[in-house]
């Protein structure tokens, strides 16, 4: 009987993406490939691999055992490239206009051989540069739809559910999650980063025990609800775009959890953007436009996203509770009040906590950045106190634009 041998994990380099690259037969002519390592190589090594007389391309991503930006102090689990790639394949099964092609995985190098999405932008740039992205809105409120009913108890038969939550159970990474959006920003832990002109704004965060409580309990529920396969890291930084195309990647966050989870993170990401463009657009007449236009993003992304929903409940929906007149509603209405309370929560991390967004800290104009960043900070309480009285997209989005 034919045995695999395990292999050793080595960090690759050029030379050997190469070597990987024949062995897997992915080019004609291996002596003109064209090598780039596109990462930082904090996390993951990511190269680039080109083959120029065809123009043929591939990305090779590889895993870091730690995190390179701390060392070996900070260890990561390699385990995080199965994850992603497994959890990539699955979104692949009725998504797959939106994530790369994964064409090998080899689980004991943490290696993911992918699409090239080199002709696609990062989103949060696309943003931050004032672009517009037409289809944007009905590919995410559709990704994330169908994401979260195929993966649910309402479709998937209760044994495979079980079998899928084992499979992307993500104790690590998940960790980092439960600590970085719903622990450190919430009390005076040495992770948490920010200029000491917010000090009096992050004083007043800490010491808001009903604001610690409500976290308090968005994290117990991201701890227990394993409702749906979530990406777990959906921010637009995570997305690339193209007026056509949108390509949802790096998910190795990927887990069961609830279904508020990713929608509120990308809106949180798009809010932030919102709040930024008060300094990255000077023309008030330009800026005004272009935040009615995210406005629009966040507004036409929940109606697709709830129509796309309720179709595949009714069509689709195999659990008994489908058949129950109106029950679709009361699940979209807590996924909607999740929703606030956890975009709440990453709109505070991204501002004090140990990652943030460029939308924000490329604010050139220092004392312009600090104001707005408490209105992020303001933003961010408010959802987490008050997510039970907004009820409504509407609602939603007139908090952010009267912040």
């Amino acid at each position: 009987m034919a045995t695999t041998t395990k292999q050793a994990y080595t960090p690759l380099n050029e030379q050997t993406v190469i070597e990987l690259s024949q062995k897997l037969d992915l080019f004609s002519d291996y002596r003109s490939i064209e090598v780039n390592e596109i990462g930082d190589g904090n996390l993951n090594l990511v190269f680039r691999l080109v083959e120029p007389s065809t123009q043929k391309s591939v990305i090779i991503k590889q895993a870091l055992p730690y995190a390179k930006v701390v060392g070996e102090s900070w260890p990561l689990t390699l385990d995080r490239a199965r994850i992603e790639s497994d959890s990539l394949k699955k979104f692949s099964e009725f998504a797959s206009e939106h994530v790369p092609q994964v064409i090998y995985t080899n689980n004991d190098l943490a290696v993911t051989v992918m699409e090239d999405l080199s002709s696609h932008v990062i989103l949060r740039k696309g943003l931050i540069d004032g672009v517009t992205y037409p289809n944007l809105a009905q590919h995410i409120g559709t990704f994330i739809a169908k994401n979260l009913f195929y993966t649910s108890d309402f479709y998937l038969h209760p044994f495979e559910k079980k079998r899928l939550v084992q499979q992307f159970t993500n104790p690590e990474l998940c960790k980092i999650t439960e600590d970085l959006v719903f622990t450190d920003p919430f009390y005076d832990i040495e992770t948490n980063d920010y200029p000491a002109e917010l000090q009096d704004a992050v004083s007043e965060l800490w010491n808001d025990s009903a604001l610690r409580n409500k976290a308090a309990r968005l994290k117990l529920k991201f701890l227990t609800h394993a409702e749906a396969l979530l990406h777990g890291d959906l921010h637009s930084g995570s997305i690339f775009v193209t007026e056509e195309s949108t390509k949802i990647i790096d998910s190795e966050f990927a887990y069961y959890g609830p279904q508020g989870f990713d929608i509120a993170h990308f809106f949180a990401n798009i809010a932030m953007n919102h709040i930024a463009q008060r300094a990255h657009i000077k023309d008030g007449e330009k800026r005004a436009e272009y935040q009615l236009y995210l406005s629009g993003l966040i507004r036409d992304t929940w109606i697709t996203f709830t129509d796309t929903y309720k179709e595949l409940w009714r069509d689709e929906g195999v659990e008994l509770a489908t058949k129950l007149p109106g029950f679709e509603d009361e699940v979209l209405e807590s996924i909607f009040t999740d929703m606030v309370g956890f975009a709440g929560c990453e709109v505070i991390r991204r501002t004090i906590g140990l990652a943030h967004v460029a939308d924000l800290d490329s604010i050139a104009d220092f004392d312009e950045q600090i104001i707005l960043k408490k209105k992020a900070l303001k933003l961010g309480r408010d959802w987490i106190k008050n997510k039970q009285r907004i009820k409504n997209i509407e609602e939603f989005i007139t908090s952010i634009r009267s912040v």
